[in-house]
């Protein structure tokens, strides 16, 4: 979809505060919105569209607790190297299955 909006524009904010029982999601990035759009749908109690912005933005309030922010550490040397072992094994594993 063209929004005309520059890719700096097209930001994501999340605001809450300690008294409210919701977060409020503003996007613009397509994934984002797909996931909320689906829970809204499967959880109406939990999760709601407020706004369309008609261009391209979406947002939605959620019930506190159903909304994560997850920081990740970065991967030691050893562990990146374990993890593309891994993946070697299991890309080998594949290839070698009969059809």
């Amino acid at each position: 979809m063209k929004t005309g909006l520059k890719k700096s524009q097209k930001t994501t904010e999340i605001f809450f505060d300690e008294a409210s029982r919701w977060i409020t999601v503003n996007t613009y990035n397509t994934d984002l919105k797909n996931r909320l759009n689906a829970y809204a749908k499967k959880h109406p109690d939990l999760c709601r569209l407020t706004d369309d912005t008609e261009d391209g933005g979406l947002s939605f309030e959620v019930v506190k607790g159903r909304f994560c922010l997850r920081l990740t550490e970065p991967y030691s040397d050893e562990r990146r190297a374990a993890a593309s072992e891994f993946a070697k094994k299991q890309n080998n594993r594949l290839r070698n299955r009969k059809v």
